[in-house]
């Protein structure tokens, strides 16, 4: 069933519809020739279906330098203008070359970070027998492009029944800009619609509703239910990357050990 009014308090930005609940019937059939990628990994336990914050990458990481040198030229104008013997700028022009140093230093960073800090995937995995969610996620905070705590992957876990996909699309003037379509995932609080947490799930709204629907069955049927892919996963750790700076300075995907463990695994029975 598809929504058309919001059920969540507060909807995701760009709201556009409620996918399914997590025990409801999919509202598409996953059809693999049209999906990115196959899952990362599917068995009796888990799947594992691929995931990125950042669709495209590899410009940034070559557009950061071109920024850092413009926002030399600030400082150097200002430098050269006292050295010529020059009247000394005023506060306001001061004020005005600064920021003009500030603007370009700070966006250069941020999208080298945002470039090549990102993990090679963010994967996210479903286990069917603790009906739990694993979620390896890309932190960022533009406030604090230098911090290192502030930046980096992390996993998280989620309750299979407390999760809540939307449909998003929002207008961006990043990448093709223009619409830039989405589909998210809200933790809520139990038995509530209220929004406790949220995340990306995936681009496009028609391979985020065949995604979604993959989870869907995997959670509700068992990995019988999906589809075959005609190609083997892919190796995000180990992939072969030759032009794209970005990817070959990307971090590899390394799950804490007890979680890897636990997303891989089926509850014991004596805890």
């Amino acid at each position: 069933m598809l929504f058309k009014t919001p059920l969540l308090d507060k909807p995701a930005p760009g709201w556009k519809r409620d996918l399914p609940g997590p025990n409801e019937p999919p509202s598409k059939e996953p059809y693999p020739p049209v999906l990115t990628n196959p899952p990362n990994h599917v068995d009796d336990v888990y799947l594992e279906l691929a995931r990125a914050t950042v669709r495209t990458r590899g410009v940034g990481a070559w557009l950061a330098p071109f920024l850092l040198l413009i926002s030399l030229i600030p400082p150097a104008t200002w430098i050269d203008s006292i050295a010529s013997g020059a009247s000394f700028p005023s506060l306001a022009i001061s004020v005005a070359l600064l920021f003009a140093s500030i603007a370009p230093l700070w966006l250069g960073i941020y999208i080298w970070r945002m470039d090549t800090s990102a993990p090679r995937d963010e994967p996210i995995r479903f286990n069917r027998a603790r009906r739990k969610v694993y979620v390896y996620r890309f932190c960022h905070n533009g406030l604090k492009p230098f911090s290192r705590s502030a930046w980096g992957a992390r996993a998280e876990v989620y309750d299979w029944d407390n999760l809540h996909a939307e449909a998003c699309s929002i207008y961006g003037a990043m990448g093709s800009g223009g619409l830039i379509e989405t589909v998210t995932l809200a933790v809520l609080e139990p038995g509530t619609y209220k929004v406790i947490d949220r995340f990306h799930f995936a681009h496009e709204l028609q391979q985020g509703e065949m995604y979604w629907a993959m989870a869907q069955l995997f959670m509700q049927q068992g990995p019988q239910a999906l589809p075959l892919f005609p190609r083997p996963p892919r190796d995000w750790n180990n992939e072969k990357i030759r032009f794209n700076l970005a990817r070959r300075l990307a971090p590899k995907v390394h799950w804490p050990e007890a979680i890897d463990l636990e997303s891989r695994s089926v509850p014991s029975l004596h805890g």
